[in-house]
């Protein structure tokens, strides 16, 4: 008879992922820890003479070692037709399971060479020191990066590649390999790029013993699995980075359902909960990919001081650098501050979504308790329509305030036309009920049915809106200015006439969220 392996509680999941039981940070006793301590020490040693190998892969043949670029060795620049003239792509991996490159190389290969046809693309295949117990592999970063420092001040002094003309792009450990190499380098990189740079081991380390805005002349850092719920996070939550990046707030990726994963454990085994953390982590990757195959459609990431703010939609605003397109086409930016970005996106490539900024105030007769209701809005534009937009609401709300809520589209639907909207009560009875019952005397409850019916209503005469995409801004105004607007009922607005549009939406009154 079948039995189903037993879940596992998520600290211990997480530990077995990362292939060591070892934990970053834990110090065992006794004769078991000195063996354990030791064998690491060996592994290291016995590997420190195996040098990282740099493969020179072509268009025609992306996922074959065809030819080896060797520290030293002019010959092999001829023999790999290396030219130096050209940009100089270093792709470094990860972590390995497997000990195996994995498939995504291949394509980052391809999709380099379609954007930078004349530039050379070397593979850097670091997999023997790399598959390993992953605090042993967290140390060898530092070994990698030497060897990269050493083949590229190599060819600064003997071919006179500039060191700017270098682009290192490393995925989990692989960007702060990259950030070991450009600490070690005679002169500045012109640019890293950290694809969800590996966090257990790195978080909280000091800016010389990780990934940083120091190591290259640009630093820009994707983050696609930040997730602290689990003990620690598989990417690295702090800014790394001149520019760091977190789609979808950096945790949760569309199509990679973590806790579906985390419920099939029960029946697939650990796999199911590997695979969804695989997806999480190898976002970074396909995003960057998808920037550099559909250059005609960025993705755009808009600065905010938090995820939070940024879901209301208060932070689409282009100016002063705000905002920047994410992957190969971002622009470079020099700033002491942190900047973090946010922006969402679909579950597959093209990843691009348009983002739009709602702001609605409300009124209504109910003033003696929140509001908590269910909003949706249909898009209708010169070259689509978009049905029945589920608006996140991110807080309890109250009448006769301003609100600000996220929209986002997957699909262009060209100049807004008009919205139409929705709302659905949680006043029921029942609730109105209950809440009466602890908040009005019992002689008073004769008068409760005067606070239903039309009372119930709420009154929306503007919408404001703002693309982040275009920048531009709207006002649409109730197609009816004296309907107020029920439970369940859709209305429609409309462009607003020029003389309306100027005239203020909210009360002297009236508070801004």
């Amino acid at each position: 008879m079948y039995c189903p392996p037993l879940p596992l509680p998520l600290p211990l999941v997480l530990p077995l992922l990362l292939g060591s039981t070892l934990l970053p940070g834990f110090v065992e006793t006794g004769d078991a820890a000195e063996g354990a301590l030791e064998l690491q020490t060996n592994d290291i040693e016995d590997l420190d003479h195996i040098k990282t190998r740099f493969s020179l892969r072509s268009l025609s043949a992306p996922s074959e070692d065809e030819c080896y670029i060797v520290a030293g060795n002019t010959d092999s620049l001829a023999k790999c037709s290396f030219n130096t003239s050209s940009k100089t792509f270093f792709i470094i991996h990860g972590w390995s399971v497997s000990g195996m490159f994995e498939t995504w190389i291949e394509k980052m290969v391809v999709a380099l060479y379609r954007s930078e046809p004349d530039a050379n693309i070397l593979v850097v295949d670091w997999l023997n020191r790399a598959h390993q117990h992953y605090p042993i592999a967290a140390q060898n970063t530092r070994l990698v990066g030497q060897d990269i420092a050493k083949l590229i001040n190599w060819l600064e002094k003997r071919e006179r590649t500039p060191a700017s003309k270098m682009h290192l792009i490393g995925y989990s450990l692989g960007a702060h390999v990259a950030g070991f190499a450009g600490s070690r380098v005679t002169n500045k990189l012109g640019r890293i790029t950290g694809l969800d740079p590996a966090g257990p081991v790195f978080e909280g380390l000091h800016a010389q013993e990780r990934l940083s805005p120091d190591d290259a002349t640009f630093v820009d850092v994707l983050h696609t699995f930040t997730r602290e719920s689990l003990g620690m996070s598989i990417g690295i939550r702090q800014p790394v980075g001149h520019v760091d990046i977190y789609p979808n707030g950096g945790s949760f990726q569309p199509g990679c359902d973590l806790q579906k994963a985390v419920n099939n454990i029960a029946m697939y085994g650990i796999y199911a909960f590997s695979e969804a953390v695989k997806c999480e982590h190898e976002r970074s990757i396909h995003l960057f990919i998808d920037s550099l195959l559909h250059e005609d459609q960025p993705c755009i990431a808009f600065r905010c001081g938090s995820h939070q703010s940024f879901e209301k939609g208060m932070c689409l605003n282009c100016r002063k650098n705000r905002c920047n397109a994410l992957g190969y086409s971002v622009t470079r930016v020099h700033t002491r501050r942190v900047s973090r970005m946010y922006l969402k996106t679909r579950a597959e490539m093209p990843f691009r979504v348009y983002h739009y900024q709602l702001k609605i105030h409300f009124s209504s007769r109910i003033t003696h308790f929140d509001i908590d209701p269910t909003l949706s809005v249909s898009l209708h534009g010169t070259r689509n329509d978009v049905e029945n937009l589920q608006i996140e609401t991110v807080e309890r709300f109250s009448p006769n305030k301003t609100y600000s809520f996220l929209v986002v589209t997957e699909v262009d639907i060209g100049d807004l036309l008009l919205i139409k909207f929705r709302w659905e009560s949680s006043l029921t009875w029942n609730s109105l009920w209950k809440r009466m019952k602890n908040s009005i005397s019992w002689y008073k409850l004769p008068l409760w049915s005067t606070l239903i019916s039309s009372d119930s209503d709420i009154q929306i005469r503007r919408i404001r809106v703002k693309s982040g995409e275009t920048q531009k801004k709207m006002v649409f105004c109730l197609e009816d200015s004296s309907a107020s607007i029920a439970p369940s009922q859709e209305v429609i607005f409309v462009s607003c006439p020029a003389r309306q549009e100027s005239t203020p939406t909210t009360s002297p009154r009236g508070q801004e969220h």
